[in-house]
């Protein structure tokens, strides 16, 4: 490669979430998924990704476009003239579309937020890997004062974990699981259905999420949260527990508590019940 002065135009870490991938003959150069951007190096010494500034331009030209397209995706998925899962299906095929996906979620336009936060839900389940690098934003939406986009997030995040080579998720454990006690059946329901998801996927936290579902009996009511959602969540658990039932330690506590809702009013409960015991009993 020629000598060319150099830029900066980023962190190592957005590498990774930009598309890039190591160059195998050098350590420190790296090559873009668009063979017209040529080689990245690491800077050791800065810490920066740097590119020639050949290819600058045709980086910056590509993101404007990108972005313009990406733009013109969610005007349309605005509008109606364009569903989610056609918009999942270009994101899939296209990772460059992400960053603005992800932009999304934070549109003051509730068509647009919303869309954006149901198609990367979406992808999550069918290709958690693509999402994976962009765990962080889920983290940080698990906290917006939108509660839809809290609820696309704790189904994301168990997603997520199916892949979390980096242990991600051991850190966010608590605050995860604290949104148990948020006073939502909808919130406590998602966060409850898809722990099956987190305990196979990390064995090492199976008897911590055990715990945390046996709680779900003891929470609090609220006006979001009545007898009858509990009833709800409950059924949540006994399903969780099924999907890794067989490598839990503390199996009494959790038959006491499945023995618990034989005679529950909530009919689909009670069968729920019944079924988990003679399967595992």
């Amino acid at each position: 490669m020629k000598t060319y002065s150099y830029k900066a135009i980023g962190s190592r870490q957005e590498v990774l979430k930009n598309g890039y991938s190591r160059y195998s003959t050098e350590p420190n150069v790296w090559k873009t998924q668009h063979s017209a951007y040529r080689f990245v190096i690491l800077d050791h010494v800065s810490p920066k990704i740097i590119i020639t500034l050949e290819h600058y331009s045709d980086i910056i030209g590509h993101r404007k476009s990108v972005a313009s397209l990406t733009g013109e995706l969610l005007e349309k998925l605005a509008n109606k003239t364009l569903s989610k899962e056609v918009l999942l299906a270009k994101v899939e095929q296209d990772s460059d579309l992400l960053p603005e996906i992800l932009q999304g979620t934070s549109s003051s336009r509730a068509s647009i937020r919303y869309g954006c936060g149901k198609v990367l839900m979406d992808l999550s389940e069918k290709r958690p890997e693509k999402l994976y690098p962009y765990m962080d934003h889920f983290v940080k939406l698990l906290d917006s004062k939108y509660r839809i986009l809290t609820w696309n997030a704790l189904i994301t995040i168990a997603n997520l974990a199916t892949v979390d080579e980096d242990k991600k998720f051991d850190a966010i454990f608590g605050k995860y699981y604290g949104l148990l006690n948020d006073g939502y059946m909808v919130t406590a329901a998602n966060l409850v259905g898809n722990s099956g998801k987190i305990a196979l996927a990390n064995p090492y936290l199976i008897q911590e999420v055990t715990n945390q579902l046996l709680k779900v009996e003891g929470l609090s009511l609220t006006p979001h949260l009545t007898e009858e959602c509990k009833r709800v969540i409950i059924e949540h658990a006994i399903k969780s527990f099924d999907v890794f039932f067989d490598k839990v330690e503390a199996k009494a506590e959790v038959f006491s508590f499945v023995k618990r809702q034989l005679g529950s009013s909530r009919e689909s409960l009670g069968k729920r019940a019944r079924e988990f015991l003679e399967k595992w009993e």
